[in-house]
């Protein structure tokens, strides 16, 4: 069989107008992959942006050894004798993957070794020097892999197996390098192994590459992991704090006096986290009923967290009988004195059957609509600020005189987007007629639902219906 290093008659280049096609293909995809890894972004703290990036980087490299491969073919084969006269070859790019390839044979009858210019370049040796035997090989090896291409080498030329494995080689400068090594034994004419050729290819930023790919893609499947996680307890502690999401509201005791209560929870279309948005209705001891809906900015399991924090001090504090202004003034303090400052919106009403009155307050939150007879109105609100918003804030409170038949309607400002709120309100007071004809409170809900259920919402929404019994 003969050598691979040392053939009779050198092979001749393939044709140079497919291979100048291939090449020409290759440097227009690989700026095509460039193009998308500009449009992945750079924004370091986005998981699936380092992820995309990682692939494109990988893609690119290879394609930039495709490029130099099919280089190499047109111009032919390597020179295997080491270069003694002349410059050295030039070090590959910092764009290249597999950087370079070299060859060598280690003729077994005569204690002869060959080595290509390259080889010399990836294992750091000096061109001048002799190639090293089989035996010396392992002591340009990191200790760690000295067994491994030991065992390689043994098996290559005691049983004719293939080899096919990775190691590392410590360079004279001290830098380490990742070296793929393939190779076969060459037989005599009797069936004894003659020799053994290899090629040996630097696949250190390969490998370099490839693992930014996987940390990348940990990160990113971390990432999706947490996202779920906190999605799930989001749910989960916003389901245990509200009441139900649908149909009409219940309570432990049939209900408050004069009042058909429905609400529901409207999840926001662009945005995967749960938000801080409640509603609540809470029958008091003394027969009031307690109405409140608020928003406090942001989503997941922290602002899910807060919101439960101020629905649960409200209620407490409507259960000792704080009146709405006092109570939001007490929720601002709240928020303010808070180690993770927040923003929150809020109406807080008490509507008292006996004298079928609402007592309200308001913190930067839209007016509770009210509908009579086939009309609609927003309330006048009294004096209030955002929650957290200022420290010390006073808030005021009023009165609105109710009728048998009228309906309320309470929500948050998550039902359009930001710029069209002003909308939100015209929308809804123009449901005036179908809510006169509305049955129950539930009726109402379901409408409004219809009316912006569908439409994309940037933020989560609540509704709160109470209309007054005849």
């Amino acid at each position: 069989m003969p050598s691979h290093v040392f053939a009779d008659r050198p092979a001749q280049p393939p044709e140079r107008g497919p291979v100048d096609a291939l090449i020409s293909q290759t440097r227009r995809l690989r700026g095509e992959v460039d193009a998308v890894r500009r449009e992945a972004g750079a924004d370091g703290a986005d998981p699936t942006g380092r992820w995309q990036r990682a692939l494109c980087d990988l893609a690119v490299h290879q394609l930039n050894d495709l490029h130099g491969h099919l280089a190499q073919l047109r111009e032919g084969p390597p020179r295997t004798d080491r270069p003694l006269d002349g410059p050295a070859r030039p070090e590959p790019g910092p764009g290249s993957l597999l950087s370079r390839v070299g060859s060598a044979e280690w003729n077994l009858l005569t204690d002869e070794a060959s080595w290509s210019g390259e080889l010399y370049q990836i294992l750091g040796r000096d061109p001048a020097a002799p190639p090293l035997s089989l035996d010396e090989l392992p002591s340009l090896v990191h200790p760690e892999d000295q067994p491994l291409l030991t065992a390689m080498v043994t098996d290559c030329l005691v049983d004719g197996k293939p080899i096919d494995g990775e190691f590392r080689v410590v360079r004279a400068d001290g830098s380490t390098r990742q070296v793929h090594m393939m190779g076969e034994p060459v037989l005599a004419a009797d069936g004894s192994t003659a020799s053994m050729w290899a090629v040996l290819r630097d696949v250190s930023e390969l490998r370099r590459s490839q693992q930014a790919v996987r940390e990348s893609r940990d990160s990113l499947r971390q990432e999706r992991h947490l996202a779920q996680t906190e999605h799930r307890l989001a749910v989960e502690l916003q389901e245990a704090v509200l009441p139900p999401w649908h149909g009409s509201l219940g309570f432990p005791r049939g209900g408050p006096a004069g009042l058909d209560l429905a609400a529901r929870y409207l999840p926001s279309s662009s945005s995967a986290l749960i938000g801080g948005d409640w509603y609540d209705a809470m029958e008091l001891t003394d027969g009031r009923t307690l109405l409140s809906v608020g928003d406090l900015t942001g989503h997941g399991v922290t602002v899910t967290s807060g919101m439960a924090m101020l629905l649960g001090a409200l209620r407490g504090m409507a259960a000792a009988g704080t009146r709405p202004a006092a109570a939001l003034g007490l929720l601002n303090h709240l928020l303010d004195a808070t180690v993770q400052p927040a923003l929150g919106s809020a109406v807080c009403g008490v509507y008292d059957p006996d004298r079928r009155v609402l007592t309200w307050a308001q913190a930067g939150h839209p007016a509770p609509l009210l509908f009579r007879e086939g009309t609609g109105r927003a309330l006048t609100p009294p004096d209030g600020v955002l929650l957290g918003a200022l420290s010390g804030a006073e808030y005021a409170h009023t009165e609105e005189a109710l009728r048998p038949g009228d309906l309320l309607l309470l929500h948050t400002d998550g039902l359009v987007p930001r710029r069209s709120r002003d909308a939100a309100t015209s929308r809804l007071l123009a449901l005036a007629p179908e809510f006169a004809e509305a049955k129950t409170a539930q009726d109402c809900v379901r409408r409004a639902v219809e009316e912006f259920g569908v439409a994309p919402r940037e933020d989560d929404a609540c509704l709160l219906v109470a209309r007054v019994d005849a």
